[in-house]
């Protein structure tokens, strides 16, 4: 994108610390937006925010999405700033491991709150700001190949990824009337996660199974959300786009002595 294309645009980004938050923001800032960067740590955020050197009216809220308080919160300091966005990114969530023998009630609901509920209770409140403005916006979901691919030991994160994906297509489908447009991107394997950390033996396994042959960078996932909040997708809603070098549709991994073809 052109660094101008979404001058004068307010972009909500939560989980906007992670790795792939962090890449997202500083997308839309090199393309002139202003952002609201949401995330649990106050001084991380700042730190985000001071590095992207966004465009002049951008912000930080910092809170616990999980709880109501903090989703109002968010959702009053957007009314209060802009009236309301032009898109918000539902990117916060958690990756954690466990067999579903192991996982307790506590585990299951702190996945499904982040995952599934608070991008359902945010989109609820963003959408009725932009519904009051008569301003057409946009929602981006980061869902996951995992809604489709199942994963043994993160069946619960799975799970909330494939209702990710339908509640991306139910707020499409209601919310069409009032101009916005509701898709989910689907980023790649990226090592670098400090919620999630993985071994160098992990990471070079994952990538040797993903069919281009790499991990996810910096600008894969961005320009997709990029793309689906521009001009030239605005006939398009309710879909998932799976940026992840063809690994959600099968690996490159066999176990016969014949590994490559002719």
């Amino acid at each position: 994108m052109k660094t101008d294309s979404f001058a004068g645009q307010g972009v909500v980004i939560t989980g906007a610390c992670g790795i792939y938050g962090t890449w997202i923001a500083a997308a839309f800032a090199h393309a002139g937006a202003r952002l609201c960067l949401a995330d649990r740590d106050p001084a991380a955020l700042k730190a985000t925010l001071a590095e992207l050197s966004p465009a002049p009216g951008s912000f930080t809220v910092p809170g616990d999405l999980t709880t109501d308080a903090d989703l109002a919160a968010l959702s009053a300091r957007l009314g209060e700033e802009w009236g309301a966005p032009d898109i918000l990114v539902n990117n916060a969530g958690v990756y954690p491991s466990g067999f579903l023998l192991d996982i307790d009630a506590a585990e299951w609901d702190r996945i499904m709150d982040l995952n599934v509920r608070t991008p359902f209770l945010l989109t609820q409140q963003i959408a009725k700001l932009m519904i009051a403005q008569q301003r057409p916006g946009v929602v981006i979901n980061i869902s996951s190949g995992a809604a489709r691919k199942m994963r043994r030991s993160v069946v619960p994160y799975c799970l909330s990824k494939t209702a990710l994906d339908r509640l991306t297509k139910g707020y499409a489908l209601e919310l069409a009337e009032y101009g916005i447009r509701v898709n989910a991107v689907e980023p790649g394997f990226a090592a670098g996660s400090t919620s999630s950390p993985l071994t160098e033996a992990h990471v070079k396994a994952t990538v040797a199974g993903i069919p281009l042959g790499r991990a996810s960078n910096a600008e894969d996932a961005a320009n997709a959300v990029l793309f689906l909040c521009s001009p030239a997708a605005s006939y398009i809603t309710g879909t998932s786009i799976a940026v992840d070098g063809g690994n959600s549709i099968g690996t490159l991994t066999v176990h016969q002595d014949k590994k490559t073809a002719l």
